[in-house]
């Protein structure tokens, strides 16, 4: 079981092939800013959301330990956060220019955002809110604030996890297109789920009761590919010693995915095409064609137009394979399933442990066991290798934490984390107590700023975030977001307690040294050293 999540405000299209390759659209739905629950002291909350449809309207919305009422996409009923270390006094929500949201803390719980707290009013962009943006709340609870897709609900969830707008419109597609002939070709990123998909084509379809046969093609050999899919007869080839039947025969009356189908030679792709547009295979060593009747879905990673302009796929091949053109959005488009996925595989590795207790504490004011800070960390991660990698880092992490009252990252994970920078919009720094809205127009794009000149400008400045703007001429904002995308540089909010221990205790505490040795912002940094509870006479 996995999830997906959603694309932005634009109907999601697919086309259906055959004759005249007609375009089919989904009606339009409205996207609305929503908070969903990342972490909670009771897991089972997780995956809850508010809708924030005032905002849209020009109202305010206000959220509190005992208001609004979250609840599970297509339940009736909800109830509020509840976790008695919120504060009653509200975090409140409105909206900002551009069809963004305002975030004002006001007197209510401490806001964490990109690991530093959030001082003041901040206002994020529609497309921010569009990334998905992780929201630790006095350190116990982790909401995201996205957009949401509200169409009807999905009733059956087709094996996969989550409730963003992106599973919702897989799910829809799989119903659109499942109970028709016609082949599919799944698009995404590497381990993203297309095979989930396909089973889920299969057991929607006619053919439900028949064989589903998973083959990869970028495994098989390529002087054994033909065999492998079309069978060989024996003496065929050298070390034929019997007849193979093949995959194409194996699925007979079924459906043959074909994973990385990119990766097909280009003889088996002749093959393919003949398959799709005849009905008829020829074994290797054989002359006489063999009727199958297979729905084929096939899956890629790859840019199979480019590798058609590189003459390394065939066009004829992928308008016969696109009957029906389907998607996949990487994890990092669907940060509002994140907590949920995360909880679904720690269920399957506690189960195994036997210690699936741990996510059914008996009331609300225990210590989370999955701490908010590694929560939101979850969340705002670029996720390089998706569902699958969420996957396995869940069980990595489970396995190493064994015996240990909480989730803990140990140096090899934390250096797994760090490696690939997630995109964190928005990020609060030391001058948001004033409110950024509205933004006024920059002498140069962010854009336009090179990873070596900003880092340049940094040291120049003494990593003090304002100058540096001012230096480069573009937004403060703006400073954030290109330290978030640049693979060389960090914030105060991603350094390990460790390496921030050794550095206190090498630098005597002072924190101009600190900042220099680390590279990061003086005052973010003085910050976090107070919330350790290291002390020094400079902070």
């Amino acid at each position: 079981m996995d999830g997906f999540s959603h694309e932005g405000n634009m109907a999601d299209v697919s086309t259906l092939g055959a004759a005249g390759r007609e375009r089919v659209q989904e009606p339009r739905s409205r996207l609305v800013p929503a908070l969903t629950v990342a972490s909670h002291a009771l897991p089972h909350r997780v995956g809850e959301r508010l809708l924030l449809h005032p905002v849209l309207l020009g109202r305010e919305v206000a959220v509190s330990r005992n208001l609004p009422d979250f609840q599970r996409p297509g339940a009736p009923l909800g109830m509020p956060l509840a976790d008695p270390f919120l504060s009653r006094k509200p975090l409140v929500f409105s909206p900002a220019p551009g069809e963004g949201v305002r975030l004002d803390p006001g007197e209510g719980s401490k806001v964490m955002l990109g690991g530093e707290l959030l001082q003041g009013p901040w206002a994020f962009t529609r497309e921010e809110v569009a990334e998905g943006i992780a929201l630790e709340l006095a350190g116990r609870v982790v909401l995201v604030l996205h957009l949401a897709d509200v169409p009807a609900e999905t009733v059956d969830p087709l094996g996969m996890v989550g409730g963003g707008g992106g599973i919702q419109r897989v799910r829809r597609h799989i119903e659109q297109v499942a109970d028709l002939q016609v082949p599919v070709l799944v698009r995404g990123e590497t381990g993203s789920g297309k095979e989930l998909i396909a089973r889920a084509i299969h057991q929607r379809s006619k053919r439900r009761d028949q064989a589903f046969v998973s083959v990869n093609l970028g495994a098989i050999p390529r002087e054994l590919a033909a065999a492998e899919l079309f069978g060989a007869h024996k003496g065929a080839y050298t070390g034929s010693t019997r007849d193979r039947e093949g995959f194409f025969r194996a699925a007979h009356g079924g459906t043959l995915f074909l994973d990385e189908v990119g990766e097909a030679p280009p003889e088996v792709q002749v093959m393919l095409l003949r398959v799709l547009e005849t009905g008829d295979i020829y074994p290797v060593g054989g002359h006489t064609p063999v009727a199958t009747d297979v729905r084929l879905i096939a899956a890629t990673d790859a840019q199979l137009e480019e590798r058609i302009q590189d003459g390394r796929f065939k066009a004829p091949l992928l308008h016969r394979l696109s009957g029906y053109d389907l998607r996949v959005p990487p994890l990092r488009e669907r940060r509002e399933d994140i907590g949920l996925l995360f909880h679904h595989f720690a269920r399957e590795v506690l189960e195994e442990l036997g210690e699936v207790w741990r996510l059914t504490p008996e009331d609300a004011s225990a210590e989370p066991w999955l701490p908010a800070p590694l929560a939101a960390r979850l969340v705002r991660y670029a996720w390089p290798g998706n569902i699958r990698q969420l996957r396995n880092l869940s069980r990595q992490l489970i396995i190493g934490s064994r015996g240990q009252p909480r989730l803990r990252l140990d140096p090899r994970l934390e250096q797994e984390l760090e490696a690939a920078q997630a995109s964190r919009p928005g990020r609060p720094a030391e001058a948001a107590a004033a409110p950024p809205e509205p933004k006024v127009a920059s002498r140069r794009k962010a854009s336009e700023v090179t990873g070596p000149e900003l880092l340049a400008a940094l040291r120049a400045c003494a990593w003090d975030l304002k100058a540096t703007a001012d230096r480069l001429g573009i937004p403060r904002s703006s400073i954030y977001d290109l330290i978030d995308r640049s693979p060389n540089l960090r914030t105060a909010g991603d350094l390990s307690v460790e390496e921030l221990t050794r550095c206190y205790q090498e630098c005597g505490g002072d924190l101009e040294a600190m900042a220099q040795r680390l590279e990061v912002s003086k005052r973010a940094l003085g910050r976090r050293i107070k919330e350790l509870g290291l002390v020094s006479e400079n902070t």
